[in-house]
């Protein structure tokens, strides 16, 4: 047994030491295969120079935009409602989805019979109370002058009594002269007592009747209404939609029948963040005069038309954020209500800033500066906007530097560069970039970029697409090969 085992433990020594061997083998095998990589790929060993582009940080006076969906919605619209029930004895031609109408013209009629005969009754009650007016007026007029006529026989009668009276006094007149006389005189002022009351009862009927007037011209003003109500006018230029109203057909009271919109007076209604309605508002805190562009894009053509704000929503809205603000159209030519647009707005000019592509600041806010020896620095700067496939940055301290056009995954601090102005034409640019490699040198830069333990997954998977390609880039190939074995 103890010979079996010493047997055992020295062959697993000797294979151990047999699989040490091989490893350091492999390993030798490989280092040479890179080291005769590197000389392939540079011979001299001389650092490779990355070509950028170069963009000049000049600060600046621009206007950032802030782009959102929006909705259009008519300025004017009104819901056109039956006012009175009955059958639908006129539609005008015009009554139809899209229809075209112009201000006043009649749309809608129902049956008026019910409504005329109210009103040649109102008319004719009218006309009662106003010959009652009239006899009553004129009945005044003769208690008044019945009262007169009573007054001056009173008077005569008074003038008599005291005639006797003065005539007894002197002994000519009889004391039953004196009571006639006197008899006859509350006769008259009883008879002038009794025409007051006559010419009261005439004031009263003439109140009366006043006020049976205007009862009647009350009803007749209401039947007219009421009649009036049978028919339904454009109140503006306009065109219908929703109709529901057909010709012969029956509607209630207060049934809507269809909207009459105006298509010319459009407003865009958007929903902007809270920071950005802040950016919008003026020295007064109103909203500012800015500009706003309205575009419309289907099937490929795109529609656009100038827009200015116009207010904003008095309150946010249930389970709602930001601000909602309108702004008028000026050209509606060609939109509709309804259309779903995309709004651009532009925002107050910022000032000191430097415009920049997107892709030449880092995600984490830095730029890469072309130092004075050639190579790289990264740089922060305080970014204020992103705006598509651009953005608005304060460089303080940088103004007049060349930073890098495009920031790839292989541009880092330290890598020297050689600049190229970012105005030079794209073809000449994408010929001194762009070769063609033989299927070894592709297949010894995938291997690389594959095994690399420095690289993202996302920046492998840029980086193999674009060698995958026929033509790959020069300056990111030079910066693979003089990276391999490093």
């Amino acid at each position: 047994m103890r010979f079996l085992r010493r047997a055992i433990s020295g062959i697993a020594l000797a294979a151990i030491s047999l699989a040490l061997l091989g490893w350091s083998a492999v390993t030798m095998i490989d280092a040479m295969r890179e080291a005769a990589q590197i000389q392939e790929a540079d011979p001299s060993g001389r650092e490779q120079v990355q070509t950028v582009r170069a963009l000049t940080l000049d600060p600046g006076t621009h206007q950032a935009v802030i782009t959102l969906p929006g909705e259009l919605r008519a300025r004017r619209s009104l819901e056109l409602r039956a006012r009175a029930s009955g059958l639908v004895v006129y539609a005008a031609p015009e009554v139809e989805e899209g229809g075209r109408v112009t201000a006043g013209q009649l749309l809608i009629r129902t049956d008026p019979a019910a409504a005329e005969a109210e009103l040649a009754r109102a008319a004719a009650d009218l006309r009662e109370a106003q010959q009652e007016l009239r006899d009553s007026e004129t009945s005044a007029e003769l208690a008044g002058l019945d009262l007169a006529a009573a007054e001056r026989q009173a008077g005569l009668q008074e003038a008599a009594r005291l005639r006797q009276i003065d005539l007894a006094g002197r002994g000519v007149g009889s004391n039953s002269a004196v009571e006639t006389a006197e008899l006859a005189a509350a006769a008259a002022d009883q008879a002038v007592v009794s025409r007051q009351m006559a010419q009261a009862q005439a004031g009263t009927r003439i109140d009366q009747a006043a006020a049976r007037l205007a009862r009647a011209e009350v009803a007749l003003s209401e039947a007219r209404r009421a009649l009036a109500d049978t028919e339904i006018h454009a109140a503006f230029d306009g065109t219908l939609s929703e109709v529901t109203v057909v010709d012969g057909g029956l509607v209630a009271a207060n049934e809507r029948l269809a909207v009459l919109v105006d298509p010319g007076d459009l407003e865009v209604a958007f929903r902007v963040s809270t920071v950005q309605y802040t950016r919008l508002l003026g020295p007064d805190g109103g909203l500012a005069a800015g500009d706003v562009q309205v575009a419309l894009d289907s099937g490929g053509l795109t529609l656009e038309s100038g827009a200015q704000l116009d207010r904003a929503a008095a309150v946010v809205g249930e389970s709602q954020t930001g601000r909602l603000l309108f702004a008028r159209l000026d050209d509606a030519a060609g939109f509709r209500s309804g259309d779903l647009v995309r709004v651009r707005v532009n925002e107050l000019p910022l000032e000191g800033v430097v415009r920049l592509p997107s892709r030449a600041v880092t995600p984490d806010g830095r730029v890469m500066r072309i130092g004075e020896d050639g190579r790289l620095v990264d740089d922060p700067v305080i970014v204020l906007r992103r705006q598509g496939d651009e953005v608005l940055i304060r460089a303080d301290g940088l103004e007049g530097a060349q930073v890098v056009e495009v920031v790839t995954p292989l541009t880092g601090p330290g890598l020297r560069v050689e600049a190229l102005e970012s105005g030079e034409p794209a073809e000449t640019l994408q010929a001194e970039m762009m070769l063609r490699l033989d299927p070894a040198r592709k297949a010894r830069l995938i291997a690389y970029v594959q095994d690399s333990d420095v690289m993202t997954e996302d920046a492998k998977a840029r980086v193999l697409a674009q060698l995958e390609a026929d033509e790959v880039p020069a300056q990111m190939v030079e910066t693979l090969e003089s990276r391999m074995g490093s």
